[in-house]
């Protein structure tokens, strides 16, 4: 899929190498130099235009180039070092997207190795130069391949190990040329300080092979330059790798190692790296890196067990971890309620006081605009009026604030009154249901005595009966009697007037009847 908003540019290039004959697409290729360089380092310009390179197959040209003969190519050795350089500086840093299995795992090999073998075929054609510009040339081109090499290497250190691991790369070790010796050791020892961890990676046969060039260079060559490299190289492989200091020590391959060592000029420029090397190779700081060994295994032993005690704990503590949970859940739903109610006091907060501004600015207006109403004459009349307002509103408004709080002063007491008054409900209907049961289960004190009145107006009202139906007079009589003798059996403590009072309401309700 190819990128929106692609450079012109790289557009341009693109087309340009479609439609052109391949003994002219290096030379084309070396445009996107011009590009590269004037777009500033690290920029997303620089990124996008990278992609775009990528996306239109310019990288796979380059690299098609490069594995080409190099007779056949226009230029020569200038446009094969300026691919390169174009080569790895659009590799480094670059995003491939949806194609990042077959980047990483093909182009960039492909790209190391490539260049691993450039810098064998500038190798020999260095050697076979007779001429000493020829040499200074081609020196110069083996330099930016390896600078190149090294970039790439930098930007992708999991090329690291392909490097150290590739035929080529041994190839150029072993030369015994001086100059280009030592910028094979240099460029080792620039890639060993950018990772060494993956010298300890490669096969044995190769880290062997590369242990025993590097020392056979420190005692093998009269170059200065070859020697103190060698020895950088070999204190840095030592320094960082215990188990490279243990293989020197012990094995019968480097026996006698630390004697040749000790045996080197001790006035040269690398005299101090050749001392601590040989201080590193000694019995004790061997016997040093034995217990430093231990005391890093005892550790690791330490931090398994440590941990599997934690994870057994953890396993039998599960409620504390939903505990924990749980609170830091509250807590953190506490904070947010917290927040939100500060935010609503601030917002209640600015909306009343945009409600005051508002009323002041309406108070204002209609104050001028009463004034523009009011007659001249009446304007001290009507500020007046207005001030005795304005004074009865602070009052009403001091007096209810007053009220207020004198209120929230005396809830206490408030309270303690209403629960007085609720108790002596409670008790007074609690002493009325006492009385009202006493009444129902008190004795018969007898009925209440008539009146003279009421006794004679009794009388005639039987009397009046009576005459009206002379027929039933004998039964009446006879009820009377009997009633009253009842009566008497029944209340023997009725006075005589008691029975008399009850004789005659007898009457009554007989007459009635």
């Amino acid at each position: 899929m190819k990128p929106t908003g692609t450079d012109p540019r790289i557009l341009s290039i693109a087309a340009e190498v479609a439609k052109s004959p391949e003994q002219n697409v290096p030379v084309i290729l070396l445009k996107l130099k011009e590009i590269i360089n004037n777009t500033p380092l690290g920029s997303s310009e620089l990124k996008k235009i990278k992609q775009d390179i990528y996306c239109y197959d310019l990288i796979q040209y380059c690299l098609l180039v490069l594995s080409q003969d190099c007779s056949r190519i226009q230029g020569g050795w200038t446009t094969i070092s300026q691919l390169t350089q174009i080569l790895s500086h659009c590799c480094v840093g670059l995003e491939p997207g949806e194609d990042a299995e077959e980047f990483y795992n093909e182009l960039l090999p492909s790209a190391a190795e490539n260049f691993l073998v450039l810098g064998r075929q500038l190798q020999t054609c260095f050697i076979n130069a007779a001429k000493a510009e020829e040499k200074d040339e081609l020196l110069h081109f083996f330099q930016i391949v390896t600078d190149s090499l090294f970039w790439l290497v930098g930007g992708h250190v999991e090329l690291i190990q392909n490097v150290l691991q590739s035929d080529h790369f041994l190839h150029l070790l072993q030369t015994d040329n001086v100059q280009i010796g030592s910028t094979v050791l240099m460029m080792l020892q620039n890639i060993l300080q950018i990772n060494s961890g993956d010298l300890l990676r490669i096969r044995g046969k190769a880290l062997h092979s590369i242990l025993d060039e590097v020392i056979f260079k420190l005692f093998s060559t009269s170059s200065p330059v070859i020697r103190s490299s060698a020895t950088k190289l070999l204190l840095l492989m030592a320094e960082s790798h215990q188990e490279i200091l243990i293989l020197l020590r012990q094995s019968a391959c480097y026996k006698g190692l630390r004697r040749l060592l000790s045996k080197q000029e001790t006035g040269t420029e690398f005299s101090k790296e050749l001392r601590r090397l040989v201080s590193l190779l000694s019995p004790t700081v061997y016997q040093e890196v034995e217990e430093q060994k231990l005391h890093q295994a005892a550790c690791l032993i330490q931090a398994y067990w440590k941990g599997f005690q934690t994870r057994k704990r953890l396993k039998k503590l599960p409620s504390a971890v939903i505990a924990l949970q749980r609170s830091f859940r509250s807590k953190r739903i506490k904070m947010l309620l917290e927040i939100n109610r500060k935010k609503e006091e601030e917002d209640l907060r600015l909306r009343l006081q945009l409600q005051r501004q508002r009323a002041m600015r309406l108070s204002r207006e209609l104050r001028l605009s009463m004034l523009e109403i009011v007659h001249p004459g009446q304007v001290e009349k009507h500020n007046r009026e207005m001030e005795e307002k304005s004074a009865l509103i602070i009052q009403k408004h001091w007096r209810g604030y007053r009220e207020r709080k004198n209120f929230r002063q005396q809830r206490q007491s408030l309270t303690e009154y209403k629960a007085a008054v609720t108790l002596q409900r409670a008790a007074l209907k609690f002493l009325a249901k006492c009385r009202k049961k006493k009444k129902l289960f008190a004795p018969w004190r007898g009925l209440q005595e008539l009146t003279d009145a009421r006794r004679v107006e009794l009388k005639q009202q039987v009397d009046d009966y009576v005459r009206r139906h002379l027929v039933c007079r004998l039964l009446f009589l006879s009820f009377t009697l009997s009633f009253l003798q009842n009566s008497q059996n029944e209340r023997p403590f009725c006075n005589k007037q008691t029975n008399t009072t009850i004789q005659m309401e007898m009457k009554y309700k007989y007459i009635n009847s």
